[in-house]
């Protein structure tokens, strides 16, 4: 069985991956910001160990650290993210030019880029100890710069294409180690940060991602993914 480590684990995706990871019978390393309050994810059965995580938070991610130790991650699945303040669906939602909250894009630049990239930075080396050895950032297509044909949404596109960016060289640059490092689209999910009237349910979204994770080789290091096993361009 394998051990996987899932941030933004209390809610939406990274609630399913760890329900599915855990009906498999892996262990998973299962961290959100509030465990006291995240109900679903303690209702989940087999061997799940929640830990209180904020990756806007370098102290929180060593105490983290320090709690897992050594322990190898087949796994580790950086799903924590921020849209903004405001989900697509509602006004203020597309961010628009000339509307820019600098200050939110900062919180999403903080969560979206740098979170993934410390928790990257912190258990590599337990990702490379591990017998799977894969390292998964969600990203999103519209973080695709050749995929980007209706504009809008300034803040949380430059996050997504930096977390692209970042898992690109970690592809390049953690080969070295047998790690697997690559982002991943999870589609456009009906989640609270999707909104309602996204194209596919979570179930649609953690099945597919977790079937394409099973079947990543090393050669699949630095590609852009999406959860149906599709790539994406840049």
């Amino acid at each position: 069985m394998a051990t996987v480590l899932i941030t933004g684990a209390n809610r939406g995706l990274g609630l399913g991956l760890a329900q599915l990871y855990a009906k498999d019978g892996d262990k998973v390393h299962a961290c959100c910001r509030n465990p006291d309050s995240a109900s679903d994810l303690k209702a989940i059965e087999g061997d799940v160990v929640i830990h209180a995580l904020d990756v806007e938070d370098p102290k929180s991610i060593a105490a983290l650290k320090a709690a897992i130790g050594d322990e190898p991650i087949d796994i580790l699945l950086n799903v924590a993210g921020y849209y903004g303040k405001y989900i697509v669906s509602e006004p203020g939602g597309m961010q628009d030019f000339g509307d820019t909250d600098y200050d939110e894009w900062e919180k999403i630049n903080r969560i979206n880029v740098i979170g993934p990239m410390r928790m990257a930075e912190a258990f590599a080396d337990n990702v490379a100890a591990s017998g799977q050895k894969k390292l998964i950032t969600l990203s999103s297509i519209l973080g695709s710069i050749g995929g980007n044909d209706v504009g809008k949404m300034y803040p949380y596109r430059a996050s997504k294409a930096g977390a692209n960016a970042i898992m690109r060289s970690m592809g390049l640059d953690l080969k070295e180690k047998g790690i697997t490092a690559l982002p991943m689209h999870p589609g456009w999910v009906r989640t609270d940060m999707g909104g309602p009237t996204a194209d596919i349910d979570t179930e649609t979204s953690v099945a597919g991602m977790k079937k394409v994770i099973a079947g990543l080789k090393p050669d699949d290091a630095g590609r852009f993914i999406a959860y149906d096993g599709s790539e994406l361009p840049w």
